[in-house]
């Protein structure tokens, strides 16, 4: 079975050679005819994947609350820029903005929304999310984009959707991986010409076994510094929430998710979601040589509770039947558990900001 995007890519490699491991990924997702997010509703029950805003309210509300903490660590300033990079369906901004109002009316009366977005049809689905805070609400297609200002900035699953490369060891040292054609007209994974920086590799090493796959992403890094180059200019946090490890190491984590479900990642380009595990060590050494104060990495399960998510699911479990009841509870365990299937531990959580701050719920870096 091929795709229409399938189709295209080997029509590429037909007249061009292989492609880069990045190349496809790009493709995949932002390809204007037929990548993935130009053509289909990724998020929710009906979508390939559920992100974690999408789960609970209970999620975006203790973002909300670390957002007010910030700002009130940052000494209450005004002119306050709430930015979400890559904001989905809106969710998680309309759950950290009603609790921003609740918690902290002045911060709420004084600060504009600007929201990151590409998508035409996800901004449409994010304007009916919002309506309530539609005054407050603005759109830009980059970053560059914000006026200027101090910033509050989240950004939920966005560094797992920028393309990565890939190198594979080889008898001849590692590699880049590329895309190519099979005997049988088929995708494949080849090797190519192009070597990796040994200063890049996680130590040790030597005596790596053949075919290990070493991950390499300077699109996030450049995305990371663009961040905290504004952060270290204008002042605000940033907090950053993923499913990757906290240390560079070696391992394929490129994956394709399809109807909730892992799919070969060459089998179905354009038609599902493909994404890969976000080196935290490489975004928290961009960060720190920029300047920028670092709190972090926590597992998410520990990020979550430190803010408070069991006293505000008992909260809300409050009054409600048991049927409820067990849905929170569930949402809780998914959120915050560990275990297959959970993102309590798999997910993992960062803030950098400038000034330097002591953030809760992380623990000071000695």
């Amino acid at each position: 079975m091929t795709t229409p995007l399938a189709d295209k890519i080997k029509t590429l490699i037909r007249a061009n050679g292989p492609i880069s491991v990045t190349d496809y990924f790009a493709l995949c997702l932002a390809d204007p005819e037929y990548g993935y997010y130009r053509t289909r509703e990724p998020f929710g029950q009906a979508g390939d994947f559920i992100t974690a805003p999408e789960i609970s309210q209970l999620f975006g509300e203790m973002l909300g609350i670390f957002m007010v903490h910030a700002w009130q660590q940052h000494g209450k300033p005004t002119g306050v820029r709430l930015v979400e990079v890559g904001p989905g369906r809106g969710t998680m901004m309309a759950d950290m903005l009603r609790v921003i109002k609740r918690i902290a009316p002045a911060l709420f009366e004084d600060l504009d929304v600007h929201l990151v977005e590409t998508s035409e049809r996800l901004r449409g689905v994010q304007r009916i999310t919002l309506e309530a805070y539609s005054t407050k609400v603005s759109w830009h297609d980059s970053f560059e984009e914000i006026p200027a200002g101090f910033c509050l900035i989240a950004a939920n699953e966005l560094f797992d959707a920028i393309p990565i490369r890939q190198f594979v060891k080889t008898p001849t040292g590692f590699r880049e991986r590329l895309v190519a054609l099979g005997a049988d007209d088929e995708l494949t994974f080849i090797a190519g010409v192009a070597t990796v920086d040994p200063t890049m590799l996680p130590a040790p090493a030597a005596g790596i076994p053949d075919g290990t796959i070493f991950e390499h992403a300077p699109a996030r890094q450049a995305v990371m510094q663009t961040l905290c180059e504004r952060l270290q200019q204008q002042g605000g946090t940033a907090v950053i929430i993923d499913y990757g490890h906290m240390v560079t190491g070696f391992g394929d984590t490129l994956q394709a998710i399809m109807n909730h479900d892992f799919d070969p990642p060459l089998a179905h380009p354009g038609e599902a979601d493909l994404t890969s595990h976000v080196d935290f060590e490489d975004l928290a050494k961009v960060a720190v040589s920029i300047g920028v104060h670092l709190n972090g990495g926590l597992r998410q399960g520990e990020f979550l509770y430190g803010l408070g998510l069991a006293e505000r699911a008992a909260a809300l479990a409050r009054d409600k039947d048991p049927a409820e009841q067990r849905l929170i509870a569930a949402a809780v365990d998914r959120l915050a558990g560990e275990g297959a299937g959970k993102m309590g531990e798999l997910f993992k959580v960062i803030a950098v900001s400038s000034p330097a701050l002591k953030l809760m719920p992380f623990r000071p870096v000695e």
